[in-house]
């Protein structure tokens, strides 16, 4: 079995097997990621599919092997935040849907709800950082260099972006009768 660090120069070198096999690994991160963005299983399949045709024709010009999760996440942002602009769609997120965004929450789903709410609402440089962040566990080095911007704006953009969501998600405990004593 080939790791990562084998994979990469292989692919680099138009091995489709090695490139292949590279992807299979980062699949289900890719698609969960895409699937935050687009909020549909149907986009999300797209922009996995963009961003692995995008990577397959530009791998060469991979600068350091040692990134290339960082560079493929990279690319789907980018793909993802590009179609929607291009579509400008909102939709509805049912209950069923937030089986698709994975298990690693443990928030009751009415909380996931909530969440993903106030998340769409915010700007894409703040949900970009977050979701890097918190979902991907990414390094505020990692991001900045991923972003191409320097650590303090990610920083910036990381405590805006939670300040915003805490704002948000309190004045939604605030309207719930159930809530009262918060």
């Amino acid at each position: 079995m080939s790791t990562t660090a084998d994979l990469v120069p292989r692919a680099m070198r138009g091995d489709p097997d090695a490139f292949q096999a590279l992807i299979h690994a980062e699949k289900e991160k890719l698609y969960r990621m895409a699937y935050v963005y687009m909020r549909n299983e149907t986009d999300a399949l797209e922009v996995f599919q963009e961003t692995v045709y995008k990577a397959f024709k530009s791998i060469s010009s991979l600068q350091d092997s040692r990134y290339f999760s960082t560079w493929l996440t990279r690319i789907l942002i980018n793909t993802a935040i590009s179609s929607l602009k291009k579509n400008r769609k909102i939709t509805a997120m049912s209950p069923e849907a937030l089986e698709h965004i994975g298990d690693s929450y443990q928030l009751q789903l009415e909380d996931q709800l909530d969440l993903l709410e106030a998340m769409e609402t915010l700007e894409e440089k703040y949900k970009t950082v977050l979701l890097l962040r918190y979902y991907k566990d990414y390094s505020v080095k990692q991001i900045s260099e991923m972003l191409d911007c320097p650590e303090g704006t990610v920083k910036t953009n990381i405590h805006r972006g939670l300040s915003i969501l805490r704002k948000k998600l309190k004045g939604a405990a605030g309207d719930d009768p159930r809530n009262s004593f918060l």
